[in-house]
């Protein structure tokens, strides 16, 4: 690495570096560079291994309980339970561990998908390279949204801003130049220097890299002040402290149970054996778990589908997204510009008549001058990175009988002044014979307030008319059209920017063509009938906005609703009750600056919106950060977009987002059905126990059984309520109020009827095989347990929805559903017919009556639910 590039030349530092500015590096040296200093990426701390994912398994509370529930077993001399829940510990364990190992595998796949890349000169031909494989020596060029690799050394720039905030904590831009400076300056001066991690906000640059990684200033940093910091998401968070409730309610009834065993008449050591296991069985272990499995499979589903999801909680808050700010150009149209009819002064001419045009009209002779000469598309040039309409303005070129080398041969350019997304405009200062002539292009409001002259005629005369031409651009624009101003005026030496930018000449404008996607009509009518609201956030003119938001619905056309311009309401956050209702309402802002995207975001934020903000551009940077799930295009989007987003939508299409947000909803739903299922069912365990316990029923499970049971009917089913696609209309549903417990009192009611109706038909067979069967002790409660393991199993068909058709729902859809339950009744039926499993489970042979009774007794537990969800008395989870 070089120290103090900054206090050397341009040509020494290139020289020290052996590398070479016309070329860059060649394959073979940058092979060995990348091998002597590494990858260029910061130290992170390692990934968890497999001894730390597979310890980190046992440090929670539900396994201190199971734990010490095996030594109680074993004090007691009970080894077979003490085995038996050391089994359950070791299942659980091994569960955890597989699936956490390979969500960190999957996740590591998952960023090397979202790499940043760099243009780069190799072998004196320029190519996009992945970051990581950058090296001290390697020639980068960057443009506006481009966040700096490495730190480097500039070589040359144009109109260069940077913000360096993350660096030095100052907001403000930082303009750059490639002048030697003394050694002692300090980082935060060095304005001949640009480092790793900030952004280009404007201009270009090319430049040598000086050093890489942890040797970059901002990796210095990284390195001092690095630690451990993994923060669990919202979800997590409230299946822990859910847990942990449900950990200390299951302690306090089964303490209650041995207690009542010491103290009744019923067998003090059966009853204290019943605890321990009803403590094993009752606590929901396999939440924790099943909830990082179905995230992070429903992370790597969305992968496939090109949408990738940095960061494991947005997959929840995809789900309680109710507002999507979006731009237009690119994302909610096709960003395939053609110029379709310019205008100047009496004269207005379609794409058809473009091969017609001839030098010999001024105007025109001067639009398309300013066409090729400001422009960033241009074949010709060296910087060759121009947008979607610099495209098309060389297409529009190209298709007329003008000569486009020779505009470029007569007119070399000497400056330009890069788009300003304030200012809506760009310009370039180009020589001709003595003097110089300044190009702009730009927003016809920015170019027509500049311009005090007009050509008309072949002559250049005052500006009279400009509310004419004022009303001509509304025109253009109601047609759909993006329309655009050029204008020039001859210098004699070039100047500062603010007066070669003044007195201007108009010449004319042009309308652009740029259809809506295909598909995204349909898409904004699912969002509508989702309860999300789709928002389009653009700099363009308002007629050209809304037109294009009527064309896909997000303007009905029975409404009469008008575009909100960015220029009435400099601060959102101070808008009076009618203002602030108006805004709340819109779904089109025009005329909006950056800064506007970011106080929209922050204002429906505050208004209880839930907000995805989609962009790809540097200025939609800070409102991708602030919103609740950013989102940034892949294909187009800046290394800036896609730094500081939450998902990346790797085909750039606006349609993956409904796809992101129906996971988002189904993840949400699957996990709140498996917890309902899990809770009813462990609830029935334990009340069914207490009520034998408290009474003279004989017990309708025995230890265990208890264990067994666990195995039988809280794995399977879980994890296969996991896998599910999501219920038939849940695109149809409003969002989910933003912060809404994972069980609200609705659910609770729904959990507590599921649970009792299972308790009912335990209980019931209990009294109804003791009482009215005269049945043997070991008869009653085999018949309990077949009750209650059929009861829990079928206890699944109650989850959807009230409503929803009970033989045609996301549950009987779901195909793991169904092996889940055979493999569950496979087990159950191996703990009668494998001889040592039946003994240590107290379990015997059953005769067909016995089985249909229990079947019977199962049945009515799903019956009673059933009724008591159609009564109304709650409405269904």
């Amino acid at each position: 690495m070089l120290s103090n590039p900054h206090s050397l030349a341009v040509e020494e530092v290139i020289a020290q570096l052996g590398s070479n500015q016309l070329s860059g590096l060649n394959e073979q040296e940058s092979a060995k560079r990348l091998k002597s200093f590494g990858p260029n990426v910061l130290s992170r701390n390692k990934p968890k291994n497999a001894w730390q994912i597979l310890l980190e398994q046992l440090l929670s509370p539900i396994v201190y309980i199971l734990i010490g529930a095996m030594f109680l077993a074993f004090f007691f001399s009970e080894t077979i339970e003490a085995l038996a829940i050391l089994l359950v510990i070791i299942i659980n364990t091994l569960i955890g561990f597989v699936m956490e190992y390979q969500a960190i595998k999957s996740f590591t796949a998952l960023e090397k998908m979202v790499q940043t890349n760099t243009r780069v000169l190799r072998n004196a031909k320029e190519i996009d390279l992945a970051s990581r494989f950058l090296v001290p020596g390697d020639i980068i060029l960057l443009n506006a949204g481009d966040v700096v690799p490495a730190d480097a050394r500039i070589i040359q720039q144009e109109s260069l801003l940077l913000k360096e905030s993350m660096l030095t904590g100052e907001s403000a831009e930082v303009s750059k130049n490639k002048e030697v400076l003394a050694e002692e300056t300090r980082i935060t001066e060095q304005k001949n220097m640009l480092f790793n991690g900030t952004l280009v906000s404007r201009g270009n640059a090319k430049a040598i890299v000086t050093s890489t990684g942890d040797q970059t200033a901002i990796g210095e940093i990284s390195s001092l002040t690095q630690q451990k910091n993994e923060k669990r998401a919202p979800l997590q968070k409230k299946l822990s402290s859910l847990t942990n409730w449900l950990i200390v309610l299951t302690l306090g009834l089964a303490g209650i149970i041995v207690l009542t065993g010491f103290l009744g008449s019923n067998d003090a050591e059966l009853m204290l054996k019943t605890g321990i296991a009803l403590a094993v069985a009752a606590i929901p272990e396999g939440l924790p778990v099943v909830a990082t499995i179905t995230l992070a499979r429903g992370m790597l589903k969305l992968s496939k589908q090109k949408v990738v999801i940095k960061k494991l909680e947005s997959v929840q808050t995809l789900g309680e997204t109710n507002i999507i700010c979006t731009d237009k150009t690119g994302t909610l149209t096709e960003n395939k510009m053609h110029v379709s009819k310019i205008e100047v002064e009496n004269a207005r001419i379609g794409s058809s008549d473009f091969p017609a045009l001839s030098q010999e009209q001024l105007e025109i002779y001067e639009l398309v001058k300013v066409a090729v000469l400001c422009n960033n598309s241009n074949p010709e040039k060296s910087n060759n990175h121009g947008d979607a309409i610099d495209e098309a303005l060389i297409d529009f070129v190209q298709s007329t009988s003008f000569k486009m080398p020779d505009i470029l041969k007569y007119y070399p350019e000497v400056r330009e002044l890069a788009f300003d997304v304030e200012k809506k405009l760009m310009a370039t200062v180009n020589q001709y014979d003595n003097g110089f002539i300044v190009h702009v292009k730009g927003a016809p409001e920015n170019i027509l307030e500049r311009c005090n002259f007009i050509y008309r005629t072949g002559k250049i005369e005052e500006f009279e008319n400009k509310e004419e031409w004022l009303e001509k651009v509304e025109v253009m624009a109601s047609e759909g059209l993006k329309v655009l101003a050029f204008a020039n005026k001859s210098i004699y030496a070039v100047e500062e920017e603010k007066p070669m930018l003044s007195d201007l000449v108009f010449i004319g404008i042009s309308g652009f063509l740029d259809p809506p996607r295909e598909d995204i009509a349909q898409t904004i009518k699912i969002y509508n009938e989702a309860g999300i609201s789709v928002k389009m956030i653009t700099g363009d003119h308002p007629g050209t906005a809304s037109n294009i938001a009527r064309a896909i619905g997000i303007i009905k056309e029975e409404n009469n609703e008008k575009p909100i311009l960015g220029t009435w309401y400099p601060d959102f956050s101070t808008l009076d009750a009618e203002n602030k209702n108006l805004v709340l309402k819109a779904s089109v802002f025009a005329r909006m600056l950056p800064a506007q995207k970011l106080d929209l975001v922050r204002f429906f934020q505050k208004n209880e919106g839930v907000v995805g903000m989609l962009g790809d551009g540097v200025n939609d940077a800070p409102a991708l950060k602030e919103a609740d799930i950013g989102i940034a295009m892949g294909v187009r989007g800046t290394e800036a977009a896609k730094e500081v987003a939450d998902v990346i939508l790797l085909d750039d299409k606006f349609t993956a987002i409904r796809l992101a947000i129906q996971q988002g909803r189904a993840i949400f739903e699957n996990i709140r059905y498996f917890v309902i299922f899990l809770i009813s069912c462990n609830l029935a365990e334990v009340i069914s126990v207490s009520i034998a316990s408290f009474t003279d029923l004989p017990l309708p499970l025995l230890p265990m059984q208890i264990l067994y049971l666990n195995l039988v009917t809280d794995i399977f089913p879980a994890l296969a309520l996991g896998m599910g696609k999501g219920s038939k209309g849940i695109m149809k549903n409003r969002p989910r109020p933003a912060g809404e417990e994972l069980l609200t009192r609705k659910h609770w009611m729904a959990t507590i009827t599921y649970g009792l109706s299972i308790t009912l038909s335990v209980i019931g067979i209990v009294i109804f095989a003791h009482e009215f069967l005269g049945s043997t002790l070991k008869e009653t409660n085999n018949m309990a347990f077949n009750t209650l393991v059929l009861a829990q199993l079928i206890n699944i068909f109650n989850l959807p929805k009230k409503g929803t058709s009970f033989f045609k729902n996301e549950i009987t859809a779901n195909k793991w559903v169904w092996i889940a339950l055979l493999v569950s009744i496979f087990i159950t039926y191996l703990g009668y017919r494998i001889e040592f499993l039946a003994e240590i489970l107290s379990l015997g042979s059953l005769s067909f009556r016995e089985v249909i009774i229990s079947v019977i007794f199962a049945l009515g537990s799903l019956l009673i639910s059933q009724l008591i969800k159609s009564s109304g008395i709650f409405k269904g989870n």
